[in-house]
């Protein structure tokens, strides 16, 4: 399992499908932040975890698409278990989606859209950058999931893989507004970017956790089941 996900990493920045990510990272970033003004850290990174949750899920869609239909039935054979194939592919999406986020915590800075506290009613900087990291971390599952699911083991077109993808996308911000009766459904997006305004309060943050988390879990539970009949 540990060199099938090494290599679908290698194979992944050897076709150079990781230039598209990055820079679609780079450019809404410096959208975002490209007005001049700053925002206290908390709160610009999560907007920041918000934006970057369709990128991560392109991403992994990337990953799991590089490898040839053939070569993918052999890397099963060859793990000999469906569970150990699925995991090698998550785990790379996975460890693909960190250097996205370490260039979405550092970026804006580089671009002066972040700040530290100006007054004493604001979260303090070490707060701040917390609360930004974990906002981060706790998109990489879900993201990771959506991409799985649009994937070409699933989808088997392009074109459903792109719907599921963006409308995936798009249905987690719909259902993710204020008042939506179906919040539960999809992942807490909008919810860590609220949960980031107010800083570390231990219950938003458990409960925004606990939802991705139980989201997470259904969603690879039905991704595993159709994998598995879908060779």
């Amino acid at each position: 399992m540990t060199a099938l996900t090494r290599m679908r990493l290698y194979a992944y920045l050897r076709t150079g499908r990781f230039v598209a990510p990055v820079l679609t990272c780079l450019v809404v970033i410096g959208i975002y932040y490209g007005g001049g003004g700053s925002e206290p850290v908390g709160q610009a990174y999560g907007v920041n975890a918000m934006l970057l949750f369709p990128v991560l899920a392109w991403q992994a869609k990337l990953l799991l698409d590089v490898e040839p239909e053939v070569q993918r039935r052999l890397a099963r054979v060859a793990v000999g278990s469906t569970a150990r194939d699925l995991g090698a592919g998550i785990a790379a999406a996975v460890l693909a989606a960190f250097p996205l986020i370490v260039l979405s915590l550092v970026a804006p800075w580089l671009l002066g859209g972040v700040r530290g506290p100006i007054s004493p009613g604001e979260q303090t900087l070490a707060a701040g950058l917390t609360v930004g990291l974990w906002a981060h971390l706790v998109v990489i599952a879900p993201a990771v999931l959506l991409g799985a699911w649009a994937s070409r083991a699933i989808t088997r077109t392009f074109g459903l893989g792109a719907i599921v993808l963006v409308g995936g996308a798009v249905l987690t911000l719909v259902l993710g507004l204020t008042g939506s009766p179906l919040w539960w459904v999809a992942p807490p997006m909008l919810s860590i970017t609220r949960t980031t305004t107010h800083g570390l309060v231990p219950a938003g943050v458990a409960l925004v956790t606990l939802h991705a988390l139980m989201w997470t879990v259904v969603a690879l539970a039905g991704y595993g089941r159709v994998r598995r009949v879908r060779i």
